[in-house]
């Protein structure tokens, strides 16, 4: 396949037959805890302020997210995979803003399909993909935080997959996660709102039996769980308007 990595939430990314967009530390890797946990569904929302009324015309949703990585005062979660992993969402719909990782799954819409993942889901997303698209195809990695090495170092490894060339191994970017400028936060004990434990869930692979889809098919951008063993059956992403950029 030919596979190349743009870095950062907005970059101008040629048309392709998938993207995946990357966010470790910590927003896909906080949906991929949801799934985990049963979620029905992530709506993407690019304001605070589309997600305050997403909840207001359904009062059961739920918001989660972070300004900076800090909490966002009335949504219903932060952006701790660490809380996700033993949250109660089983069939709820959440409702996902973040600073990188949602703010570049909606500007990477102009594909074929768009998946997300954190680390944790990489190689599941990557295996997925290669299965069900031809040689020759078209893949965008996108590493969403503008400079940091999490994001880099996961998309040098779906890279490697999908090409078959897997020249750095899980170790490594577990190493290079934990050492990155995002995660350094985590570990400063002046800064007690990050806990360390966060990237522990972020730098533990786990292959599982799905992966996750950005569904553009109904009014608002979401993401769906799609089970290994589907095949892919689910409209393409549509290019949004200048309105919604």
């Amino acid at each position: 396949m030919k596979a190349t990595i743009y870095q950062g939430h907005c970059p101008r990314l040629p048309r392709s037959d998938v993207n995946i967009v990357i966010d470790v530390v910590r927003a896909f890797t906080v949906a991929h805890f949801a799934f985990l946990r049963g979620a029905r569904e992530i709506i993407l929302a690019g304001t605070e302020g589309d997600a305050f009324l997403l909840k207001e015309k359904n009062p059961g949703y739920l918001l989660a997210g972070e300004v900076q990585g800090l909490p966002i005062p009335g949504f219903d979660f932060d952006n701790s995979p660490a809380r996700m992993a033993g949250a109660d969402v089983r069939g709820r719909t959440l409702v996902q803003k973040t600073t990188n990782g949602v703010r570049a799954a909606l500007n990477a819409l102009d594909a074929d399909a768009v998946f997300v993942t954190g680390f944790s889901n990489a190689r599941t997303t990557a295996e997925y993909v290669l299965k069900r698209w031809p040689p020759g195809s078209i893949v965008n990695i996108i590493a969403s935080h503008p400079d940091g090495d999490d994001d880099l170092a996961c998309a040098e490894f779906i890279k490697g997959v999908l090409q078959g060339d897997e020249c750095i191994s899980v170790e490594a970017v577990a190493e290079r996660i934990r050492c990155s400028g995002p995660a350094r936060k985590f570990f400063d004990s002046s800064r007690p709102e990050f806990q360390a434990e966060d990237i522990a869930f972020c730098t533990r692979e786990m292959p599982g039996r799905f992966v996750m889809h950005v569904d553009c098919t109904g009014e608002l951008p979401t993401i769906v769980r799609v089970n290994n063993d589907e095949l892919y059956r689910i409209g393409p992403a549509r290019k949004r308007s200048e309105a919604e950029v």
